[in-house]
């Protein structure tokens, strides 16, 4: 079922007082970034088969799968964080600038990956707690990238509940890509990291977008990007952020006011399927979106085959957003008619 949220008007201030807003600072990312030979622009694809499809003028992807070898924007957060750590430290930073440290997380996805690669790159060692529903092959992967793997717990609030510990019993970097109460700066840092894709986004697009659809899980992307927009182009584009209807954390918290934990069965948007939002991201939406919309798992598995007719394949938590263009009920609800330049985000490789 679909489910829009209108916020009208857009918050002025934080809805989490004790979490900032995310950082707009991609001049920052983009100096640091310029001395990693893996840090190369992805490509901006001009989708003109999807948007005849969907009745639009134009849909502009942002297409994330190569970025850095790691198959998401993922790349760009804690592998950032750690880069960032490394050059605080040492104006030469190098292989060995973090031996002796590590850097624990829990992980269902792409951020596990990021940490370790980050990681390896610096000297530290990773640590990524996975819950014991996570597929082996993912396990394996991140195995790969030279992280200590580690199951615990029926699911990713269990596995993080695990990271937690193991980082306060050991005096390890906990680098998680959410926030709450009392953890906020390494996950401002991370979203940080997010702007080299808004940035480059925002460069490739060929004219400014009437439409901006990004999904969100705890809402890291979604936040930077909506950050950043608003810098670039001000009131103009329209910011939509699409959630599972199993986890819509961030319309609910939006609507209510405050943080709000859902209740949901699992979604097959697994990368989204997050319960209780980023105070970062939540702070930053609250001012920057102007809807909230859910889509259900069937919807957005609809339109995966259409995305990897036209080369755009990916899972359904990488082709949430732009599935609102591609569902006429939901396009519908979204108001989005026919002279709309929509800009979304690719954000992850097939599986």
């Amino acid at each position: 079922m679909i489910k829009v949220f209108k916020n009208t008007p857009r918050a002025q201030g934080a809805l989490a007082p004790e979490a900032p807003f995310p950082s707009t600072d991609a001049e920052s990312v983009a100096n640091l970034l310029s001395q990693c030979p893996a840090a190369q622009e992805t490509p901006l694809v001009v989708a003109d088969d999807l948007a005849n499809a969907s009745g639009v003028a134009a849909i502009w992807v942002k297409d994330e799968r190569s970025r850095m070898g790691l198959g998401s924007f993922k790349a760009l957060g804690a592998a950032y964080v750690i880069a960032r750590t490394a050059a605080d430290r040492s104006a030469q930073a190098g292989s060995d600038s973090l031996k002796g440290e590590t850097f624990i997380t829990a992980s269902a996805g792409n951020h596990g990956l990021s940490v370790a690669a980050g990681a390896r790159l610096f000297g530290a060692r990773a640590v990524v707690y996975i819950a014991e529903t996570v597929p082996e092959v993912f396990a394996e992967k991140l195995s790969s990238k030279g992280a200590d793997v580690r199951r615990e717990g029926a699911d990713y609030a269990a596995s993080m509940s695990a990271a937690q510990k193991a980082a306060n019993d050991n005096n390890w970097t906990l680098l998680s890509d959410s926030s709450w109460p009392g953890y906020t700066d390494l996950p401002h840092r991370l979203m940080e990291g997010y702007l080299q894709m808004a940035a480059e986004a925002a460069r490739q697009c060929p004219d400014v977008p009437t439409h901006i659809l990004l999904q969100a899980g705890v809402g890291g992307l979604a936040g930077a990007v909506a950050a950043y927009a608003r810098q670039v182009w001000g009131e103009q584009p329209k910011i939509i952020v699409v959630e599972p209807s199993a986890a819509p954390a961030l319309q609910a918290s939006v609507a209510a006011g405050e943080m709000v934990t859902v209740t949901g069965p699992d979604s097959v948007m697994g990368r989204l399927d997050c319960k209780e939002a980023s105070l970062i991201a939540l702070n930053g939406l609250a001012r920057d979106a102007d809807m909230f919309v859910t889509l259900t798992d069937q919807q957005v598995n609809d339109v995966l085959p259409q995305l990897a007719s036209a080369e755009l394949a990916t899972t359904a938590s990488g082709g949430a957003g732009i599935a609102v263009l591609l569902t006429d009920a939901a396009k519908q609800a979204c108001d989005i008619g026919p002279d709309a330049r929509a800009l979304v985000i690719l954000s992850e490789e097939p599986e």
